[in-house]
């Protein structure tokens, strides 16, 4: 192999790939999944990128495969492929599940989606139990109490690396504040707390600054935003602050920094006006009933 090609089976992309962090993506074939796995393969904090589903996973790891950015890119099909999916990961992005479809109730979704989260949580808690995990899979108010008691019994529940992803929540805010004010969203940065669905969300409109459906791609984009300043925190970059659903609060969603542990620190929600305290009291409220919910479905 030496020689005229001047490339040694050494330097094989496929014997360790370039340096950075390993990722796991388990429902990679999905309507989030696809798109988030392309945008991962893009990132350069990427070595390795393991895709994993129940359906469909070795046609979306060849085309994913073959984009030539630095990450090596592997695929695992069905549930007897999951351990070898995400052993050594740094990293685990959960989009698994499905959407919320028309007719569809937050029960329906739940009853569905509740089992693939435990599931897959068993797994992560056998196979990679210091893996930063980011839950996408809905209803998020309630999957991440579900982690957590799947973590808790397994002996490896560590607040500070289960995070629900409701970056969506932040980047809906920032554009829609950006067209009202003419701004450029990329300038705007608006706290979304509370939780991720219906009067949970709460956008912190008061705090705004600005410089001089069922969404798939959206949320594939967010989920990548949130997922790279993961990767980013592990690197030990500072100053990494992001919206994110977290576990010590109980259950909330605001203002954390990110590191190499995962949650370094959780910021207080600030002044609020009178809409805003409103709208919390309700926020808490119904964030309640869904927290429970999840603890429910794995204490029962």
């Amino acid at each position: 192999m030496e020689g005229s090609s001047g490339l040694g089976m050494v330097n094989c992309r496929a014997k360790g790939g370039s340096p950075g962090f390993k990722v796991a993506i388990l429902g990679a074939a999905g309507g989030i999944g696809q798109p988030l796995a392309l945008l991962m393969k893009m990132n350069p904090l990427v070595s390795v990128l393991h895709l994993y589903d129940v359906v469909n996973t070795p046609g979306v790891t060849s085309d994913i495969s073959h984009m030539d950015t630095g990450a090596v890119v592997r695929g695992f099909l069905g549930p007897q492929q999951l351990e070898n999916a995400l052993t050594g990961m740094d990293l685990v992005v959960i989009p698994a599940g499905v959407p919320r479809k028309p007719g569809m109730t937050r029960d329906d979704l739940f009853n569905i989606n509740a089992g693939i989260v435990k599931t897959l949580c068993e797994g992560i808690a056998k196979c990679c139990p210091k893996a930063i995990v980011n839950v996408i899979s809905n209803p998020v108010n309630s999957t991440v109490p579900i982690a957590a008691e799947v973590f808790k019994r397994a002996g490896t529940y560590d607040p500070k690396r289960l995070l629900g992803v409701t970056k969506l929540d932040v980047v809906r805010a920032n554009t829609f504040v950006a067209e009202v004010l003419g701004l450029d969203p990329r300038e705007v940065d608006v706290p979304v707390v509370g939780g991720h669905a219906g009067v949970t969300i709460l956008p912190l409109l008061s705090q705004a600054k600005a410089g001089a459906g069922s969404a798939t791609l959206s949320m594939a984009y967010a989920a990548v935003k949130f997922a790279d300043a993961c990767l980013r925190g592990l690197r030990g970059d500072a100053g990494v602050v992001e919206c994110a659903y977290v576990t010590e609060l109980p259950f909330f969603a605001t203002k954390v920094l990110l590191g190499r542990n995962g949650v370094e620190e959780i910021y207080s929600l600030g002044p609020l006006n009178e809409y805003e305290r409103a709208g919390l009291n309700k926020a808490k409220e119904e964030l309640a009933a869904s927290i429970q919910k999840g603890v429910t479905f794995i204490r029962k």
